[in-house]
């Protein structure tokens, strides 16, 4: 049987900040001990037992408010705190501090937000917020319901980001060898100002069919494997998405390269059923491009 756990041993306040913010109703996943990045296993090393049984859990799908797995967690080692935004109901603005290479006066992102307010003509809002190990700022909103935000990185402004789902934050109790993270505005956690929810929200897209190849162009059989493919690639179980994507990709890229298939029709389809399964789209067009250039390339196409 393990010691109980005593007040001197440093998971104790880390501990203690895991369970404050899944009080909070905000799902907390494990990080490296002093350190930003997520303790559990990666997919590549994943023993596809316990909870990760029915296929690889990633740390969003894995973070929890439970506090008797957050209490074996945290008193087996002093991990740091992860905040997985998107399952917390939170979109978080990351304002960060110029690095090193950064020209010498450069405004940080706090300058810049607050440039954004006054081009808005609104306030500094007013939220829970965090101070960064690097002396930045992390303003938490709640999200709002029927919209699924996604990571940005300097789509707001210059070293402005922000993190729902996809993403995670350190939560306040969290040290690393920079600094640590502690609360520097303890105020109710706001809505997200609909200027900010507007700005971060892309511009609609055409959501018809998609458009398949003309009987001449293209037999049955193709215009059913990109029904098939696009159909795996919406409806793939979590864990799996991001390797049926690339598999799907991989797939009809070999009726591309025999010209059943046009590149352009075959991309978009993928892209599209990608986002429509919650991959983002910065998760989607990298891989697909890259899929599918590589398939083309093996199978005596031209890649685009």
């Amino acid at each position: 049987m393990s010691a109980p756990l005593t007040m001197d041993l440093p998971q104790v306040p880390l501990l203690a900040a895991a369970l404050a913010a899944a009080d909070r109703g905000w799902h907390v996943h494990p990080l490296r001990p002093g350190a930003k990045t997520p303790a559990l296993h990666g997919e590549e090393r994943c023993p596809r037992t316990g909870e990760c049984a029915g296929g690889h859990r990633k740390w969003e799908q894995r973070a929890t408010t439970d506090p008797t797995r957050i209490e074996r967690c945290w008193t087996h080692a002093p991990y740091n705190v992860g905040i997985a935004t998107g399952p917390a109901g939170l979109l978080v603005v990351d304002l960060d501090m110029p690095k090193d290479k950064d020209e010498k006066g450069a405004p940080d992102g706090a300058n810049c937000f607050l440039a954004l307010c006054e081009r808005a003509g609104q306030p500094w809002p007013t939220t829970y917020t965090v101070r960064s190990a690097r002396g930045g700022q992390h303003l938490y909103f709640a999200a709002p319901d029927g919209v699924r935000l996604h990571n940005t990185a300097g789509k707001l402004g210059a070293l402005i980001d922000t993190r729902a789902w996809g993403g995670y934050v350190v939560a306040a109790g969290s040290t690393t060898a920079t600094g640590d993270y502690h609360v520097v505005a303890d105020a109710p956690v706001a809505d997200l100002p609909a200027w900010l929810l507007a700005a971060l929200t892309p511009p609609p897209r055409a959501r018809g069919p998609v458009t398949l190849p003309s009987p001449g162009r293209a037999g049955a059989y193709a215009q059913a494997a990109l029904r098939n493919e696009t159909d795996s690639v919406r409806h793939a179980p979590g864990g799996t998405r991001n390797r049926t994507l690339v598999r799907a990709a991989r797939a009809l890229g070999r009726l591309v390269a025999s010209g059943d298939l046009p590149h352009a029709v075959v991309e978009e389809a993928l892209n599209g059923a990608g986002e429509a399964a919650g991959l983002t789209e910065r998760e989607c067009r990298p891989a697909v491009t890259s899929a599918l250039n590589w398939s083309i390339s093996h199978n005596g196409g031209t890649a685009a």
